[in-house]
């Protein structure tokens, strides 16, 4: 089938020469039961070339599945995709057949196969070398025959180099990559999707369809879209619906496009919700606690230097058990240098009664909240071996909010 023929069969706008590419690769490889992965943002439309392989194969008169491996629990994913036997599990009141059963002889697309389990990813890898898996709760081994084609929007050999995805499993599903591309990498396509989704929409309100003016057509070809061709249509539908002058301006388009939007820029927006408020209260509580804390040591720390510079021989005959807070047992020095063992001996301070020691000035630390803060995360994050969730907990902030100071310290997952 032709290029132009495969774009009206799945209702695909646009001639940008990467989307090109991708329905060209689709299309040679979906003859073949090759694995494939799919990359691509968010609201790209992933899942339709999935479909485009699918109906273009050998294998399209038999099922089709699409799971979004993100949406599926950890503990129940194994039950989803390879069933269970009765009694396996708390709740496995009888047993169940997975989609890998189900979907014998078709073609099953696993979205956001970032998200999968490690467990569950040897157990995928061993469906794609050998067909064979287990049920939950079973002995038993069943074959299978289905294709698979998965897709994410992570970079997962980033991914393999954090232990968080199985290299084996990556370069099995990579055999054919198709990257899709991000609406903002073809500009020109964007005039074309969105007087489509308007006419769409004045068909099915039964109203007037939007017409753009020059200005309105250049701010929306400049506008990044973060969510990509799923944001279009939905700015589409808004002024749609909501837009009572079906002529467009720049000023009327503006007003439906999101403020600030600006991706490629690192910058931390305002905001007013309280959400948000909540969580800069709770890191700046932290902050704080964790300032008076240390400014609190600090002060004991001199005042007990100070007790032993008023009272060297109480100092010298002071016990080294763990039981005290003043001393603790002193190591073993070299004695290649000249020095005894100091475990062993009395600590002596001279002290020069000349020299007034009432008096003494307290000196201001120079203290770096940063570097403390991004110590206590390092620690938070070593705590809980990585796992962002818990470390979130015990630090007392959202894992929002853990993930942005991330970025910000630039600190590499653990």
């Amino acid at each position: 089938m032709d290029l132009q023929s495969i774009k009206n069969r799945f209702g695909i706008i646009g001639n940008s020469p990467s989307l090109n590419y991708a329905l060209n690769v689709a299309s040679q490889v979906s003859n073949t039961d090759l694995s494939v992965l799919i990359n691509g943002e968010s609201g790209v439309g992933k899942e339709v070339f999935a479909h485009i392989i699918h109906a273009l194969s050998a294998r399209k008169h038999n099922p089709f599945i699409a799971v979004n491996c993100g949406a599926i629990p950890e503990g129940t994913i194994d039950s989803e995709l390879f069933g269970h036997e009765k009694g396996s599990f708390t709740g496995a009141t009888d047993s169940r057949k997975g989609y890998f059963e189900t979907v014998n002889g078709g073609t099953i697309f696993l979205d956001e196969i970032g998200e999968m389990p490690l467990g569950t990813q040897a157990r995928l890898l061993r469906v794609l070398e050998t067909g064979e898996y287990i049920r939950v709760g079973s002995s038993k081994v069943q074959k299978t025959d289905v294709r698979v084609i998965a897709a994410t929007n992570k970079e997962l050999l980033e991914y393999t180099s954090k232990g968080r995805f199985r290299e084996d499993l990556y370069y099995r599903l990579n055999t054919v990559p198709i990257r899709v591309p991000a609406l903002r990498d073809r500009k020109e396509d964007i005039i074309l999707l969105f007087r489509k989704f308007t006419t769409d929409f004045a068909d099915k309100y039964k109203t007037s369809s939007i017409q753009l003016t020059d200005e309105a057509r250049t701010i929306l070809s400049q506008y990044a879209f973060p969510g990509n061709v799923r944001e279009l249509k939905n700015i589409a539908e808004q002024i749609s619906v909501l837009s009572k002058d079906k002529n467009v301006n720049g000023e009327q388009l503006r007003s439906f496009l999101p403020q600030n939007n600006n991706p490629r820029l690192p910058v931390l927006a305002a905001s007013s919700s309280a959400e948000a408020q909540s969580e800069f209260a709770n890191e700046r509580e932290i902050l704080y606690k964790l300032f008076f804390d240390m400014k609190k040591d600090v002060n004991e720390l001199k005042k007990m230097f100070f007790d032993i510079l008023q009272n060297p021989t109480a100092a010298a005959n002071a016990s080294f058990s763990n039981d005290s807070n003043t001393f603790r047992e002193l190591s073993t020095i070299n004695n290649n240098s000249g020095f005894t063992n100091a475990a062993t001996q009395p600590v002596i301070l001279h002290h020069d009664a000349s020299v007034d020691i009432q008096h003494h000035e307290d000196v201001e630390e120079s203290l770096s909240i940063m570097d403390k803060e991004k110590e206590l995360i390092i620690k938070a994050l070593k705590k809980h071996r990585g796992k962002r969730r818990d470390a979130s907990l015990d630090l007392g902030i959202s894992e929002r909010t853990l993930y942005r100071k991330l970025k910000e310290y630039d600190i590499e997952d653990l």
